[in-house]
């Protein structure tokens, strides 16, 4: 079985520095608000390109911290409305609900499956106060169209940078576009750590301030309260991780990017929809292996797509999913039932977003990871352009 993503074998390829890394904190006897958490939040916060990188114990309390930071200093009140992409994983619109403001679902492009820039506008009102972009599956989601909308509405744009660590718009790395962005180091992450991890990055002072403070039960003296807080940390362990791993992530993201490439040019399936990209663009000046190099790295052409997940789209998606299976090839759904269809939020179930909805039913994720080799690149290909719709017709006639 090709695995979708061999985690165990990612995390071989930085022995012996993992273990060393991770001994290195228990032999320390400090693991929470200690050195490996200052040093990895200054290195992370270079590595985006900002001033600040605030240690938090996830994804999902990243933005929900933002939010709430927000609310503290006055600049949103309970049941102002933020944008955010209708097709993005839940965690994102979670962080708004949770903090009483009300998300304003907007429909993707069919193309990117980020936000459609060109359908915010006609959604903002007097209550309107953030957009919050998705740079889902490891693609820029920022556009100057919604570089547009913030500078006229005066609004706050968030990012939901959980699957794009080292992704680039121009110059400059998603995580560093808006006001503050949320990252995530869940472990299957292209930066994971080995359990749940998070940060937030922003160039503000006072944002960032009230973000340690938040996240920290509210306190920046032990037991004097300032905030009804939060108890969300990065821990000591996993900073020590992410440290190691850090410095390798570009060229990662280059390994994962000649993959993406080789699937583009020999899936040849026309059953099956590629990511509408354009190779001519996005390629990466290097081949063949890994070179941890940091100076290799450093030249390496920015990528604007850095392939977290490399995502195709089929009518029978159920019926590719069960016959790679079967061959030896696992994928993941990312993700089987829209927000907007979720019990959780049964208020929404009656709302008709066709193209979110279509999303939703044909996506399937295929393996891609930067430890996988030429046979396996080799073997997803093949088994995928041995599939057809028409078998799956003709049976239902």
């Amino acid at each position: 079985m090709i695995k979708f993503l061999d985690l165990k074998k990612i995390n071989d390829s930085f022995e012996p520095q993992l273990l060393n890394s991770i001994r290195t904190v228990m032999d320390s006897g400090w693991y929470l608000m200690g050195n490996e958490v200052k040093a990895f939040e200054q290195e992370y916060a270079h590595f985006i390109g900002v001033k600040h990188c605030i240690g938090v114990a996830n994804g999902l309390d990243a933005l929900r911290l933002i939010l709430k930071a927000y609310l503290e200093l006055g600049e949103m009140q309970e049941d102002d409305e933020i944008i955010v992409p209708a097709n993005t994983y839940i965690a994102s619109i979670l962080a708004i609900t949770e903090n009483r403001l009300a998300p304003v679902l907007i429909e993707p492009d069919i193309n990117t499956y980020n936000i459609d820039p060109y359908k915010i506008e006609e959604k903002i009102t007097s209550r309107t106060k953030g957009i919050m972009i998705v740079h889902l599956y490891g693609q820029n989601a920022m556009h100057p169209e919604i570089m547009r909308l913030v500078q006229k509405y005066n609004l706050k744009l968030i990012e939901d940078n959980a699957q794009a660590q080292g992704c680039h718009f121009g110059n400059r790395r998603t995580g560093s576009l808006g006001d503050a962005a949320g990252h995530s180091f869940y472990p299957g992450k292209n930066l994971g750590a080995l359990g749940d991890a998070g940060a937030i990055t922003t160039d503000n002072d006072e944002l960032a301030d009230v973000l340690r403070t938040i996240a920290n039960y509210g306190s920046k003296v032990k037991y004097q309260n300032i905030y009804k807080g939060l108890n969300s940390r990065l821990d000591e362990i996993q900073a020590a991780v992410l440290r190691v791993k850090l410095p390798r992530l570009d060229a990662d993201n280059h390994r994962r990017n000649e993959i993406a490439q080789y699937y583009l040019k020999n899936i040849t399936n026309p059953d099956i929809i590629l990511p509408n990209w354009n190779i001519a663009t996005s390629i990466s000046q290097t081949s063949g292996s890994i070179n941890t190099s940091p100076s290799n790295t450093s030249l390496q052409k920015p990528l604007s797509h850095i392939w977290h997940i490399f995502v195709v789209r089929n009518e029978y998606r159920d019926n590719l999913h069960q016959y790679l299976h079967e061959n030896g090839i696992q994928t993941v759904i990312h993700y089987p039932v829209a927000p907007h269809k979720q019990r959780a939020y049964i208020e929404w179930n009656d709302m008709c977003l066709p193209i979110t909805e279509k999303i939703h039913h044909e996506v399937l994720s295929l393996p891609i990871s930067p430890v996988m080799d030429e046979n396996e690149m080799s073997r997803v290909v093949s088994i995928v352009n041995g599939f057809h719709n028409h078998n799956l017709k003709d049976s239902a006639l």
